[in-house]
């Protein structure tokens, strides 16, 4: 068994061990939700328990790996050529709320390149896994991206950032100018089952920005393991700590970044 496919199924260990705590506290945690510094940036509970049983069993198989979680930070060995970017609970406010659309998200980076990934929502029961190399799949199943070949025929997917009310660069403009464009944009609040969902076809591209690296690094590999492509707003290669990224099933990609890179300012949208 080669290294990766073991690296493989030991996140979907964790991702399972994540998934069944965050299943466990559903509906229970309106009594500890907290705020991170900023307005709608939450976290809860259920966050937190599930990160540790994540860690917990990534500690166990690989104790001189490098972590970066999105709750605990930086862990392990900062030297390791191994790095697990973790979001034990992607889409907190999703949760938070009930609405079912979350995930726990488990990246591995060798040499700062995503190199295996697996998504689980434990609401859906929906588990998707990619390795390089060995394709990507959704419980079990090959995956590959849509075929969707035009943007005017493309759906397509986005989000906000915690800081859009702060700052002008937020995203507004963008979604605004794609939706004009496109049969529609949806916003999930959940970047990691965005990622997923271009990998399995039901979407077609996804741009977004103010993003971790905890929230991309498993769906960049399911994406381009499921035939789809991932790089910078210009076409660029991606630099997973930029915070923005483009992602697509491949046949819009050239077309969805050239609109990003002309949209008109959020000012010209009002009289």
């Amino acid at each position: 068994m080669s290294n990766l496919q073991i690296f493989l199924d030991i996140a979907t260990e964790a991702a399972l061990a994540g998934g069944a705590v965050l299943q466990g506290y559903l509906g229970k945690v309106e009594d500890a939700i907290t705020e991170k510094g900023r307005p709608g940036d939450l976290v809860t509970a259920a966050d937190k328990a599930s990160e540790a049983v994540v860690l917990d069993v990534l500690r166990r198989h690989f104790p001189d790996h490098s972590i970066l979680a999105e709750e605990s930070g930086k862990l392990g060995n900062q030297d390791s050529e191994y790095l697990w970017a973790i979001d034990p609970l992607d889409g907190t406010t999703n949760f938070a709320h009930q609405y079912p659309f979350f995930a726990v998200s488990i990246g591995l980076l060798i040499q700062g390149v995503p190199q295996v990934g697996v998504i689980y929502d434990p609401f859906h029961d929906e588990l998707f896994r990619a390795a390089q190399g060995l394709g990507a799949t959704r419980n079990r199943c090959p995956i590959k991206v849509s075929k969707t070949s035009e943007l005017g025929k493309s759906l397509l997917v986005s989000g906000f950032a915690y800081d859009r009310r702060e700052t002008s660069d937020n995203n507004y403009a963008e979604f605004c100018h794609l939706t004009h464009l496109t049969q529609g944009v949806r916003r999930s609040g959940s970047a990691s089952l965005d990622l997923a969902h271009i990998a399995c076809g039901r979407l077609d591209g996804y741009w977004e920005r103010g993003l971790s690296p905890w929230d991309i690094a498993a769906g960049i590999i399911l994406i381009r393991e499921a035939g789809g492509k991932v790089t910078a707003y210009d076409g660029s290669p991606l630099d997973i700590s930029s915070g923005r990224i483009l992602a697509t099933n491949g046949s819009i990609h050239n077309s969805l970044s050239q609109e990003l890179q002309q949209v008109p300012p959020l000012s010209s949208w009002v009289d």
